[in-house]
């Protein structure tokens, strides 16, 4: 199981990114793929999550991003993408993806999922 984050970068508040997240080693239509973020001082937080239902596509969003970001995923490429728009100094942080076996969109804290990969760092400044 491989995932690697990717899209980090500078951006001046009310700005937009786009990270995207690619996977190998699993089934997206069988596992979730969530979005969590870490900033300087800060616990790990859950972010966004594209559940691996292919039914109903089930999204998550944190309180503090939704109506700016917006997750979505491409099988055939196998990668995850989180729009980030409207962007904050509040957003500064690494994020990550990350898949686990046994959880769901609706257990998005961190130490619960297995599999991750390496951060991006995310910087909204002026």
């Amino acid at each position: 199981v491989q995932l690697q984050a990717s899209g980090g970068g500078v951006v001046q508040p009310g700005g937009s990114l786009r990270l995207s997240c690619a996977t190998s080693g699993f089934n997206l239509n069988h596992y979730p793929v969530g979005w969590f973020r870490q900033a300087p001082g800060k616990e790990r937080e859950g972010v966004s999550c594209f559940s691996y239902s292919d039914v109903d596509g089930t999204r998550y969003y944190a309180d503090s991003v939704k109506g700016r970001f917006a997750i979505s995923r491409d099988v055939a490429s196998r990668a995850v993408y989180l729009e980030m728009n409207s962007l904050k100094p509040e957003d500064t942080a690494v994020y990550y993806c990350a898949t686990d076996f046994e959880s769901s969109c609706s257990q998005l804290s961190w130490y619960r999922w297995d599999y991750w990969g390496q951060g991006t760092l995310v910087t909204v400044s002026s």
